[in-house]
């Protein structure tokens, strides 16, 4: 019998390796680049709160997470702050696509 439990807390290391995975797996293809290319150059520095913000922001819908980041529209009080302003910066991109 296995100790596995599908309903047990990840740990720092697993979540930001999964968010580094749905960073590049969103809806929307400018999504991803704008994601992905984040997510992987500053996953390394998210500490547990950075990482339950950016769970939270993955479970909206698409198109209004790429208005809010764009400015086409406000983002929530939830998602207001360096974190936010940091992505609409999008001065992290490049042109690399997977």
């Amino acid at each position: 019998m296995s100790d596995y439990n599908p309903h047990a807390p990840l740990n720092l290391e697993d979540r930001r390796r999964r968010l580094v995975f749905r960073s590049w797996h969103r809806g929307i293809k400018e999504l991803d680049l704008i994601f992905g290319n984040f997510v992987e150059a500053n996953v390394a520095t998210f500490s547990d709160e950075d990482c339950a913000w950016f769970e939270r922001l993955f479970e909206e819908q698409d198109h209004e997470i790429l208005a809010w980041v764009t400015g086409g529209a406000p983002e929530p009080d939830e998602f207001k702050g360096e974190m936010m302003d940091r992505l609409k910066k999008l001065d992290f991109m490049t042109l690399k696509a997977r």
